[in-house]
């Protein structure tokens, strides 16, 4: 229901109105996967304080991450954990605030799903990424190629995924024929595709992109809301926000309504859980 002003915000698009003086800006940057939840809150703090000015756009958690150490960004967004390193360089300067709660999907065609593959387990998705399992049929499902979606490796979808799936966040995935860019895209391709599988946000899946439960047989679990707010779900992440110790009153005030009541309404709303 969000998707008509989240394709105009990912170009990074001003929400303050035209008819008012500016009185501050804030900028923020980052996951596309965070971005539903920052924008939709952002539009609805632009009514209440129709002097500011928030600018939201995405570009993945390692924009975030290294817009906030330049300094260029008011607020980063990301779906993934810090690196030690970036730990080690942003620890006294920056709080790192988890806003929702999500899964990664192993998300699938809808006539692959249909066909008989609805769970997979840990070793098997390895398997397809690393390319040794290659057709469906390997799996109980259509005698076909199977066209394995990789994300851009700045992608925190992806950091997650890699870390729990091939046991190594930058793991290479050979088996892996299409590299996308945010949930939008890598979501348009399978949509697209009878043979797909990729990794993607659980706010992203539809009737024609379908999560597999992930497990070994009848322990296998899907990403439901339960699932995910209990930590059985294995592909888990928190979705956090960047912001600098040293912030402005201005941008305090958005975390603040972010973290609110009416923030955690949004959160659920667009699709993911909420963390309190």
């Amino acid at each position: 229901m969000f998707r008509c002003w989240l394709s105009v915000l990912l170009l990074g698009v001003s929400l303050a109105g035209p008819l008012h003086a500016v009185a501050a800006t804030i900028k923020v940057a980052g996951s596309t996967t965070v971005l539903p939840i920052v924008a939709e809150a952002a539009k609805l703090y632009r009514v209440i304080h129709p002097d500011l000015s928030l600018t939201v756009s995405g570009g993945g958690s390692g924009v975030g991450v290294a817009n906030i150490e330049r300094g260029i960004i008011d607020i980063g967004m990301a779906s993934r954990p810090l690196s030690d390193s970036e730990v080690r360089r942003l620890n006294t300067t920056t709080d790192v605030i988890p806003v929702a709660r999500d899964a990664v999907a192993v998300a699938v065609s809808k006539v692959v799903y249909e066909s008989g593959v609805q769970g997979l387990s840990l070793p098997q998705i390895a398997a397809i990424y690393r390319g040794e399992i290659r057709n469906w049929r390997e799996l109980g499902g259509p005698d076909a190629p199977i066209l394995v979606i990789d994300k851009e490796a700045s992608r925190g979808t992806r950091h997650v995924f890699a870390s729990v799936v091939l046991g190594n966040a930058r793991a290479r995935a050979p088996g892996a024929t299409i590299i996308t860019g945010s949930n939008n895209e890598e979501q348009a391709v399978i949509s697209r595709s009878d043979q797909a599988i990729g990794m993607l946000s659980n706010a992203w899946l539809n009737d024609r992109v379908r999560a597999v439960a992930v497990g070994d047989g009848e322990h296998a679990i899907l990403p439901t809301a339960e699932n995910i707010a209990s930590g059985r779900y294995a592909i888990k992440r928190d979705l956090n926000i960047l912001v600098p110790k040293n912030s402005s009153d201005d941008v305090r005030g958005f975390v603040d309504f972010l973290r609110s009541e009416q923030g955690r309404m949004i959160v659920q709303a667009v699709g993911f859980h909420p963390v309190r």
